[in-house]
């Protein structure tokens, strides 16, 4: 019987939902009672949900400039969301050292990360930002005495990508750690399973890219978003060229 096969059991639950070799994102999700939706069934409806609500706080109050910037903000966690599935079900499917997905799923250092990046985000737009003479990004986007419903909605949004961001460094810099201390363990086919984990790693970090003209002549948040991308490319590029020697 293959690892696979055990973890399933008699229940028939898979590896993707056993709580511990998963993100936090996908046991939130996995944990809400009668909810069993495909991977892309999922990210749509992610989508579609965050979406509805930014057209309707736009219509409600009249804050359509601030639309194609929340919906890139939302088309980019969308994608955040499936490549995250898409890389922890990668991840699951091979045979891994347990220190390893151990160490990537349930030290949960992805969230602290996460809310690292959150508050030093929110320390910018309320302090930096506020005081650089330009006119404030939230209150470009909407308005200066900008609806509550709205800024919830703001707020959520900038912390689901902060959290990508975080996993994002976290799946990075564990799969280093991976290759330099298992990548000989692992046969060409094995290596070559690892390398399209780490391609995906760096796919997640270079969709948030799509970001940067919305923040563009705000010279740190986008010093922020390009050095996040490329700190994870060299990272997990570093992990891909040593997999590609090892053969």
């Amino acid at each position: 019987m293959s690892r696979e096969q055990s973890e399933r059991g008699s229940s028939g639950e898979t590896p993707a939902t056993r709580y511990g070799e998963t993100w936090v994102y996908e046991s939130i999700v996995g944990a809400i009672p009668g909810l069993s939706l495909s991977q892309p069934v999922a990210v749509g409806v992610q989508f579609a949900l965050f979406e509805g609500l930014i057209l309707l706080f736009a219509a409600v109050y009249n804050l359509w400039p601030a639309v194609p910037a929340g919906t890139a903000a939302v088309a980019v966690a969308a994608a955040g969301s499936y490549l995250m599935l898409a890389l922890g079900d990668e991840i699951r499917r091979m045979e891994t050292p347990d220190a390893y997905r151990r160490l990537l799923f349930s030290s949960s250092i992805e969230v602290v990360l996460g809310v690292v990046s959150f508050v030093a985000l929110l320390t910018y737009l309320f302090t930096l930002d506020a005081r650089s003479g330009q006119v404030p990004l939230l209150a470009l986007l909407l308005g200066e005495s900008p609806p509550a419903p709205a800024v919830f909605l703001t707020l959520l949004v900038l912390w689901d990508l902060c959290y990508r961001i975080g996993t994002g460094w976290w799946a990075s810099l564990t799969g280093l750690v991976r290759t330099v201390q298992y990548g000989d363990q692992f046969d060409a086919v094995g290596r070559k399973q690892l390398l399209r984990i780490d391609l995906l790693t760096i796919g997640f970090a270079v969709v948030q890219l799509l970001l940067v003209p919305f923040v563009w002549g705000r010279s740190l948040l986008v010093v922020a978003i390009v050095g996040h991308v490329v700190a994870v490319t060299l990272v997990s590029g570093a992990s891909a060229v040593l997999l590609g020697r090892e053969q």
